[in-house]
């Protein structure tokens, strides 16, 4: 999915757009800078509620072409500055960490059925 069909999505904001011909695969929904940083995969989009300058520079570290932040969180002109100087995009959304990975996992997985316990 490109950053441009992400900034399509219902119930998504665009702060800044970022490059929009960006793509990525998959997705890290973290709130703790640290585990992204250890964990989340290169080129991934973060999901969280961290909104401040420290989320910009993990998401540089991370090469992540945008950052969603969830629960309508207030996202300080700092925080968009840093993200515009990197190229970063940028969203905020009202749904929930759950609810937005959630879509995102269904988009990006169509036809996905999960294992049947036993």
């Amino acid at each position: 999915m490109t950053v441009a069909c992400l900034a399509g999505l219902p119930d998504l904001t665009v702060i800044y757009s970022g490059e929009e011909t960006r793509d990525f695969v998959t997705v890290h929904t973290s709130d703790l800078l640290s585990d992204v940083l250890a964990n989340a995969p290169q080129g991934a989009l973060l999901v969280t509620v961290q909104a401040h300058l420290n989320t910009a520079a993990v998401a540089v570290q991370k090469n992540m072409p945008a950052v969603v932040v969830c629960s309508n969180r207030p996202v300080p002109e700092d925080f968009v500055q840093s993200c515009r100087r990197e190229r970063i995009g940028l969203f905020i959304t009202p749904l929930t960490q759950y609810e937005f990975s959630g879509r995102l996992f269904c988009l990006l997985n169509p036809g996905y059925i999960p294992a049947r316990k036993t």
